[in-house]
């Protein structure tokens, strides 16, 4: 059963995709019988993906991840790009409250969505990024070599790369945009 708030009360906007800072997460795992997983986050407006590399595949390390995440951006900045979190039923998303927590104290983050069961295709813009990192990465890759330099390297490719639903342009330069925007403003 979802832990936290269920799709179903998730607003219209973030449905149709017409806002910025509303994201898709999920957990790519490498090898049967390793531990380390990626922590993959797809921003539903521009396509933008994040990929953090996690120790093991746990709601511990996920969260952990995300602190780090807001540390690296600032807490500001993380709350305005971070409006919401949309992940499945997994156990490693289990904490929903370490998830929406700011890791400066009791303050709210970000807001988490949970899919139905068995319904991937109600995140299906992080379930299409997965494919790309497929390519680099296919099944029963190991991670446990991986760098963090290795995984900059898969992000920045993800985020270069021309879509042609958004005319060729990538994924970075869109997000690039909705931040200035986001911060001209601030």
């Amino acid at each position: 059963a979802p832990r936290g708030t269920s799709i179903e009360k998730r607003p219209a906007e973030i449905a149709a995709r017409v806002s910025f800072g509303h994201w898709e997460m999920d957990c790519v795992e490498g090898k049967k019988k390793t531990k380390k997983a990626f922590l993959v986050l797809t921003e539903r407006f521009t396509r933008r993906e994040i990929v953090r590399l996690m120790a093991d595949k746990t709601a511990d390390s996920v969260v952990k991840a995300l602190d780090f995440l807001e540390r690296e951006m600032g807490v500001v900045k993380f709350r305005k790009t971070f409006l919401s979190i949309t992940v499945d039923n997994g156990s490693e998303f289990s904490d929903c409250a370490g998830i929406e927590r700011s890791y400066r104290g009791k303050s709210k983050r970000t807001s988490v969505y949970y899919c139905h069961p068995y319904s991937s295709y109600e995140r299906g813009s992080n379930e299409n990024q997965n494919k790309l990192i497929r390519r680099h990465y296919p099944k029963g890759t190991s991670f446990e070599k991986l760098t963090p330099s290795d995984v900059a390297c898969l992000e920045k490719w993800i985020n270069k790369y021309p879509r042609k639903m958004f005319g060729y342009l990538a994924s970075e330069d869109l997000f690039q945009d909705q931040l200035k925007t986001l911060f001209s403003n601030a």
